[in-house]
């Protein structure tokens, strides 16, 4: 394997690469597919080596957004300034260490960097434009991955577009099998279906790249990957197959873990999804009983069972995961204890004295009740589930349903041929249980969703544990229909349990599951008055858990949400929800919200923290004071509560939201508190427009009720965001809205903005829906002080 050393770039900025593959919606096989006729790369030709212009036409194509200039220079100079590699025509000359470099080689180094900057300047456009037909002729007269042709271009920088494109499609998300079958046909030029040992090293070199940033060891893959390699030549002829390719590659567990291993593919067969850890207190291998070495990931752990093992451990003869399921397809089996060595840092659960750091393999810890004894100390071999009984699905509890599929239609595979044997499962829970249903958006809260989902599989049965990124809440809730009793915990923003409320209500569940919130997103409103907080901060979920277990239930009013267009009208931007759970809103709130939008759409690095969204939102309401782009709201709205039009033409208005729920904005209370000595129970849901009697109206999020608030503009907003102001203008409490508009007018739903061309919306009642309440938060002593001064 080569030793070149790449010029790589800074952690930052391999992260910021990171956030825009992820946020964009193209493979990079798509966007090679442009190079071909009728593509819009087309007129850049078919070319191995590619200039400056190029690749940046190409990263756009490929990230839909224009590289920030220092991140798209040091980007194309890591693959351009790569030392001359060691050929048969062209051996590398071997100096000693202690041997000085010559003055020809410093002032040759000295003038390709220059030459390097001067080509990656922005204002060396047209110059590169006129070299570019050189290089291309250059490129079609050498042979594909020949390092001379590279050192021979005197005119300006190159690279290899196939290095660059297996780069890339590092970062993506797939299965490791398509990715190396995909990387395989990227070097296999010649379409004969063989890779030389050239080729094949220059793909590992990609691998070491992404490795290093993702904080492997290289000096503990290398020999792994070296190995791999040459076992892969089964028949010795110098020459790899396709098969031979990706037998080898799957069969290499921490390549597999690198390429990103299928976590959903291992779910109850007893194989372990390996991730790559560091380890912050002394950890043992499992196997081999040695210490984990090292500053950086130490070693690889399974997380499901949390079984850890050396990277050059890993492909020996490991013992296999934890069953999650039953072999039986009956219930009554007994739940053994699954026992798991070592590497627990807690007391003995029998006899409650420490396990020392040089006991901590012989001691063990079941995987289903976390049950950790010594090894002379361990009691019965019964599992009950632990102190998560109440919501873990043990093996024994699933049992498999084979069933025979007649008349299926068929994709034409045999796996869905007439007559196929599907094996479903069947969930039995243990009697007095509430088995929950986890289902865990990844991407929600700057990536934590990731890290959730993880420890997730750990304290519960990975069966019961989704990742809505595969097929979103359909798959979870199917496999728990016809389990009594189940709840469901939403991991994710206000965004995510709305689509979870939406495919509850197409499943059509004889009874409705209560469903948990788990903050992971920015404003979390609806969280916020279900009382789970504002958003995760890392604590205990086995706390959140057991606080699940003893949560009251409160019914949330939905409503349905449809917007009309004109026919004479341009259509607008796609409306993202028909169903509001929090809040809608038109005007200025609507337009900040949509600017942020916009923004992060477009800068998606700048927006990985909630402090950082709040910034934002605050620079964009700034700006929006000044601007007031939605002043004299009243000459271009219509509205109606409960039929009745509320005159608006006295009151001067940049924005009406329509609210649900008592939060907006990340915890503002739009309508404001209403005394407890003002409340009037309401015995009728007739519309209530009087400012005089909208004083002794109370908002309550299960009532069938909505409140309807006027905004005077972006200061208000602040205002009432930093408490100076109680609250907005009430306008009226009422049962159904229409608004009628006159022209192009930001708008919002849940916090999703778009801009809409004039039209007709009507909010109606749709439903309840069940939703578990938090714990009681708990007051600090200031704010016992301001209640009993308040009752004074």
């Amino acid at each position: 394997m080569s030793e070149e050393q790449w010029v790589c770039l800074s952690q930052e900025e391999f992260d910021q690469l990171q956030k825009y593959s992820e946020y964009s919606s193209k493979k990079i096989k798509d966007v090679l597919a442009q190079f071909n006729e009728g593509g819009s790369l087309r007129q850049c030709g078919s070319q191995e080596l590619i200039s400056y212009d190029v690749f940046k036409l190409f990263m756009r194509t490929y990230l839909e957004v224009d590289l920030p200039e220092p991140l798209g220079t040091h980007l194309f100079l890591a693959f351009s300034q790569k030392p001359k590699k060691e050929t048969p025509d062209h051996p590398k000359e071997r100096t000693s260490s202690n041997e000085p470099s010559s003055p020809d080689a410093n002032i040759q180094t000295t003038d390709n960097a220059a030459k390097a900057d001067e080509a990656c300047a922005p204002d060396t456009e047209s110059k590169m434009a006129e070299k570019q037909a050189p290089v291309r002729t250059q490129a079609a007269a050498s042979p594909l991955g020949d390092p001379a042709v590279q050192s021979s271009s005197s005119e300006s920088p190159i690279v290899h577009l196939k290095d660059v494109v297996c780069y890339l499609s590092l970062l993506e998300t797939g299965r490791p099998q398509d990715k190396l079958e995909f990387m395989f046909r990227l070097y296999d030029s010649d379409q004969k279906g063989l890779l030389d040992h050239r080729e094949m090293d220059r793909i590992v070199n990609q691998m070491l790249h992404i490795a290093q940033y993702l904080e492997w060891d290289p000096t503990e893959l290398r020999p792994i990957l070296m190995e791999m390699l040459q076992g892969m030549d089964y028949d010795q002829d110098g020459f790899v197959s396709l098969q031979e390719w990706v037998r080898g590659g799957m069969t290499t567990i921490p390549l597999l873990v690198l390429l990103g291993m299928d976590e959903s593919s291992s779910q109850g067969d007893g194989r372990h999804a390996w991730t790559l850890k560091h380890f912050k207190k002394p950890t043992y291998c499992n196997l081999c009983h040695l210490m984990l070495m090292g500053v950086r990931k130490q070693g690889l752990c399974c997380t499901y069972c949390k079984y850890t093992v050396h990277e050059r451990c890993v492909s020996k003869n490991v013992p296999g995961c934890v069953k999650t399921c039953s072999k039986a397809k009956r219930s009554g089996e007994v739940m053994q204890h699954a026992w798991v060595e070592g590497n627990s840092s807690v007391k003995c659960d029998r006899c409650h004295k420490s396990i020392k750091c040089y006991q901590s393999v012989t001691a063990r810890h079941c995987v289903w009740c976390r049950m950790t004894f010594h090894r002379k100390c361990e009691l019965s071999t019964v599992c009950d589930g632990g102190e998560l009984r109440d919501h873990i699905l043990l093996p024994t509890s699933i049992c498999p349903v084979t069933r025979d599929r007649q008349g299926g239609k068929s994709d034409g595979s045999s796996a869905a041929a007439k007559g196929e044997l599907l094996t479903q499962y069947k969930i039995i829970p243990a009697p007095g249980t509430h088995p929950l249903l986890v289902l865990v958006n990844p991407k929600s809260g700057g990536r934590q969703g990731e890290r959730i989902l993880r420890k997730f599989h750990y304290l519960l049965n990975p069966k019961q544990v989704f990742n809505l990124d595969n097929g979103g809440p359909t798959p979870g809730l199917n496999f728990f229909r016809d389990t009594p009793d189940f709840r469901v915990l939403a991991c994710g923003g206000d965004g995510t349990v709305g689509w979870i409320l939406d495919c509850i209500d197409k499943a059509n569940f004889a009874k409705h599951p209560p469903v948990a919130v788990l903050p992971l997103g920015t404003g979390n409103d609806l969280a916020r008055c279900l009382r789970w907080g504002g958003g995760y901060e890392g604590g205990s979920l086995t706390k959140i858990l057991k606080e699940i277990e003893q949560s009251p239930l409160v019914m949330l009013d939905r409503w349905y949400l449809e917007v009309i267009p004109r026919e004479e009208m341009e259509s607008g931007d796609q409306v993202p929800y028909s169903i509001m759970n929090n809040y809608f809103s038109i005007g200025v709130d609507a337009s900040i919200a949509h600017r942020f939008h916009m923004m992060r759409e477009k800068h998606p690095e700048k927006f990985n923290s909630r402090m950082k969204n709040k910034l934002w939102y605050f620079e964009f309401g700034t700006s929006e004071t000044f601007a007031a782009t939605c002043k004299k709201l009243h000459d271009h709205i219509e509205l109606e509560c409960d039929g009745v039009e509320v005159d608006l033409s006295n009151i001067f208005l940049e924005g009406i939201a329509i609210l649900n729920i008592p939060s907006m904005y990340g915890g503002t209370n739009l309508w404001g508190e209403t005394k407890k000595n003002r409340v009037v129970i309401r015995e009728s849901r007739k519309s209530i427009t009087d400012p005089k009697e909208l004083k002794f109206c109370v908002q309550d999020l299960s009532d069938q009720l909505l409140e309807v608030v006027g905004l005077e503009g972006a200061m208000e907003m602040g205002q009432i965001y930093t408490g100076l102001k109680s609250a907005g203008r009430r306008l009226a409490q009422c049962s159904s809205v229409t608004i009628r508009t006159n022209k192009l007018l930001p708008m919002q739903v849940d916090g999703e903005p778009w801009m809409q061309p004039p039209c007709t919306i009507k909010i109606t009642h749709k439903n309840q829906a069940p939703m578990m309440v938090g714990p009681p938060q708990k007051s600090s002593f200031f704010s016992l002080r301001r209640k009993s001064r308040s009752k004074d």
